[in-house]
């Protein structure tokens, strides 16, 4: 970890409504021009989850769902919508815990989240119709080629998190975290290091990118901020790049599950 002590965050302005098959890259590229600003080496680039899956094509119209009986079975007990149940499903690979008017799901990706990530906030209707927003296929992947597109463009080396807003076991509000992360490490494992007096930490194991999400968020807000990147700068590591699924417990560390 880092020796420094100034974190200096931007949040780009003037990017336009994302839509499928956009290159957020060349999006990024114009909003740090229009802003006076130049990619570094060691930069990280924070991205959110809906821009990402927005560019991606992952928009599912709820009028072609056709809810299964399980779907209407969980929707009646939680007064949610069956076909919005039903994708919730279909991302899913465990319903956690259900009560009205929440899901909480463990996502095909290990992620566990309410409703699967499957969001309807910020998602414009088409043609009258609900739609709903999924989280990337595999936001690593979408990470990586996102940092790959904007090294090239730029010439330096930086480090890419895509950010979502998650709530959290036994405490209220939502916090920014990382779904998705390449060029730096998601976790950041100090166990062996001595602490100030000299005792050898045994358990400490940083969630790196999870604390790059959480203070980006605080720049890109939650509602019609409409700040879906941010700029951070001043982060240094020497642990080698983990992808975020180094940040999923494994259920055999998992007290809750």
């Amino acid at each position: 970890m880092s020796e420094r002590t100034t974190l200096q965050l931007w949040a780009l302005t003037g990017l336009p409504m994302v839509r499928e098959g956009d290159a957020l890259a060349a999006l990024i590229a114009d909003a740090l021009a229009r802003d006076g600003l130049a990619l570094r080496d060691r930069d990280v680039v924070v991205v959110a989850q809906k821009i990402v899956s927005k560019a991606e094509g992952r928009t599912l119209d709820l009028a072609g769902v056709t809810p299964s009986p399980r779907a209407m079975e969980l929707a009646a007990e939680v007064g949610k919508d069956p076909r919005h149940v039903e994708a919730i499903l279909s991302e899913s690979v465990r319903v956690v815990r259900a009560r009205p008017n929440l899901l909480i799901m463990e996502h095909r990706l290990g992620f566990v989240m309410a409703n699967a990530g499957v969001d309807q906030s910020n998602v414009a209707p088409q043609d009258g119709e609900q739609r709903v927003l999924l989280l990337p296929r595999d936001p690593d992947a979408s990470a990586e080629a996102l940092r790959a597109r904007l090294q090239e463009m730029s010439g330096v080396r930086i480090g890419v998190v895509i950010n979502d807003s998650f709530g959290r076991a036994w405490r209220r509000g939502t916090c920014g975290v990382a779904i998705g992360s390449a060029g730096l490490p998601a976790l950041v494992d100090v166990r062996g290091r001595p602490d100030l007096f000299g005792r050898t930490l045994e358990v400490s194991i940083i969630g790196f990118a999870d604390e790059i999400a959480a203070a980006a968020s605080l720049l890109m807000g939650q509602a019609d901020e409409a700040r879906p990147v941010v700029l951070v700068r001043g982060l240094d590591w020497s642990a080698p790049a983990t992808n975020v699924h180094e940040l999923v417990r494994p259920a055999a560390e998992d007290l809750f599950r």
